[in-house]
């Protein structure tokens, strides 16, 4: 029998890992020979690719620069990490003898790393751990430590150093991590075969880019058990398919309710599983619920702007939705960029005198972009150029270069723990339907791609009165006068919860703000009856201008926010309940026949289902 790591402290027989590891060797070279002959022959486009895409060698550049000229500091910061690694020699000297002494230096709180037991019972992985965070915490402090530099560089050498910190994490490795040590002495390497099967089919053989399977793509099927809730499509057009869902109550709200997801990625983030479902929840609160579905674009979509993403949008659902329930008025709710183009909807309704919308909800939403968060990284003219020019070359954005800068944002959760699950454990992906909708990316047209980039994100033109023009009308988003319920996450990457809080002070009807637990999604999807996380609520009868003055005089609350929205959603969802409605069969003003069973046809485009 082997010793594993975590047991009792001592590591496998090294003999037999030997032998393991020349027999993996052997497999191995066979497995990658196969591959390389599978391969297909691509063009060197080096020659006319910036080798420096994101813009990171000037950062770098002038932080070397200004780091070198105050060689007092670096030398002062060389000494610290000097006397922490002689504490750690000392503390690991003294556990070899058999004392005990406090860790020179822990893990932050949240991080999953080093959870197995190995990395603190047994000395050698400690000090291999301890090690590690010793040396990452003295480069990341020591970098951006560095005065005088621009904040944009300084945003960037932060962000890629931690980038560069966590890709040497030690439970990375085959031979610094206890677990895949343990997993490779009990399987005599088939862990690592199997990893180097489940990399080979990540690489694209045509690209050789590596997509890591995030899910188990075979235990999902949109349509099935993912965006299952049952309802008709009742509109169409190039953007988009509108659904109606299928009423669960006898009587329904009057005011029905538009929701605008986001087209970086696929509505049923909101539509998952029964379970999480926020749709089916809001149509068993009595909601009539309509939700935009948006088209995955190709070529052929190259030239829609962000103006069409309104007309072929909300506008055109407006008048679908009046069609098909004879109302002409909504409460609407806007997710993302989703509520970004629903904020701009709303202020071009205002400079036209048009009142259809009653009330708008807006899940995790930046309308003033002055700091992005980490987004703000990939931001740049040199950067946007260049993403300008990738899309020319066929008129969108592929869903690959999205997905892989929001997962760099959270590269351990998102990157390095599927590595070492997929690779360097060999084991399949698990059957995790987030995981899966978010692997299911779409792509982004090019004229609307770059005009939000610009205008948004680079010049934060929509938060100045007139700065952005629509379809001939300038928006102003202080022109917006109904009310208002925005709802953020605290621990939000994408959209920070203090920049969203912007809209408080740019709305001048009612505003209710609330933050949620958790992050951009979670903090979103989170179903009453899971009991998780908490939400925070401010009574002031007028809300405090900053954030933080927000926060301190907030009451907590445990569990969903969803209650407390739908309490103030229906006051807005008119007077009188009405028999339910069924997709498909309007009243009184026109009806729209239905064109298809949910979740429709543009959602399974590109899609990762059967």
């Amino acid at each position: 029998m082997i010793d594993q790591p975590g047991n009792n402290g001592s590591f496998p027989d090294a003999t037999e890992i030997s032998c393991s590891m020349a027999d993996i060797a052997e497999v191995s070279q066979n497995l990658i020979t196969d591959f390389l002959a599978r391969q297909t022959s691509q063009k060197s486009e080096q020659g006319r690719k910036s080798l420096d895409p994101l813009n990171i060698g000037g950062a770098f550049m002038e932080m070397t620069t200004r780091l070198m000229a105050d060689p007092a500091k670096l030398m002062q910061a060389n000494m610290k990490l000097w006397q922490d690694y002689t504490s750690l020699w000392q503390n690991a000297a003294t556990q070899m003898m058999g004392g005990e002494t406090e860790p020179a230096v822990t893990p932050e709180p949240g991080d999953r790393r080093f959870k197995d037991a190995s990395w603190n019972e047994n000395d050698i992985f400690d000090y291999i751990k301890q090690s590690y965070l010793l040396t990452s915490r003295w480069l990341q402090s020591t970098v951006t430590g560095v005065e005088g530099l621009d904040a944009k560089d300084a945003q960037k050498v932060d962000f890629y150093t931690r980038q560069f910190i966590e890709a040497l994490s030690p439970n990375n490795f085959v031979l610094t991590n206890p677990q895949v040590l343990a997993a490779t002495a009990e399987t005599g390497g088939e862990n690592l075969i199997n990893g180097l099967k489940n990399l080979l089919e990540d690489l694209d053989e045509e690209t050789g880019r590596l997509n890591i399977r995030m899910a188990d793509d075979d235990a999902f099927e949109v349509g099935v058990n993912v965006a299952e809730s049952p309802g008709k499509v009742v509109f169409r057009n190039d953007l988009m398919e509108l659904i109606q869902f299928q009423p669960s109550t006898k009587t329904v709200c009057q005011t029905p309710l538009l929701i605008i997801p986001p087209w970086i990625n696929k509505y049923y983030i909101l539509d998952l599983r029964k379970e999480n479902s926020f749709i089916r929840w809001a149509v068993g609160q009595g909601h009539t619920v309509f939700i935009i579905s948006w088209v995955n674009p190709d070529t052929k979509l190259a030239d829609k702007t962000f103006e069409d993403y309104m007309i072929e949008g909300p506008l055109a659902a407006l008048d679908a939705i009046e069609q098909a329930t004879g109302e002409n008025k909504i409460n609407a709710v806007g997710y993302c960029i989703g509520g970004t183009l629903l904020a701009s909807t709303l202020a071009y309704m205002a400079a036209k005198k048009d009142e259809r919308i009653k009330s708008a909800t807006f899940f995790t939403t930046m309308v003033d972009f002055e700091d992005a968060g980490e987004l703000g990284v990939f931001i740049d003219e040199e950067q946007i150029t260049s993403l300008e020019n990738k899309m020319d070359e066929k008129g969108y954005l592929a869903s690959t270069h999205m997905a892989s800068t929001f997962n760099m944002m959270r590269g351990s959760d998102l990157i390095w723990s599927f590595v070492i699950n997929n690779y360097l454990m060999g084991k399949d992906p698990l059957p995790f339907d987030l995981l899966y909708w978010n692997s299911d990316s779409t792509r982004m047209p090019a004229a609307m791609h770059s005009f939000y980039l610009r205008n948004m994100y680079m010049e934060n033109k929509l938060v100045e009165p007139g700065g952005i023009t629509l379809d001939g009308v300038a928006l102003d988003l202080r022109n917006i006068k109904l009310p208002c319920y925005v709802i953020s996450t605290q621990e939000d990457h994408i959209a920070p919860w203090k920049s969203t809080y912007a809209a408080v002070n740019l709305y001048k009807g009612p505003v209710k703000f609330v933050l949620s637990a958790s992050g951009h999604i979670a903090g979103i999807v989170n179903p009453p009856d899971a009991k998780k996380y908490c939400y925070w609520t401010n009574a002031a009868k007028k809300a405090p201008k900053t954030p933080d003055a927000w926060f301190n005089g907030a009451k907590q609350h445990d569990g969903s926010w969803w209650p407390d929205w739908d309490k103030w959603a229906k006051r807005h969802a008119g007077k009188k309940t009405i028999p339910a409605r069924t997709p498909g069969q309007g009243k009184s003003g026109g009806k729209l026949k239905a064109l298809g069973d949910a979740p429709g046809e543009y959602v399974k485009v590109g899609t990762k289902s059967k």
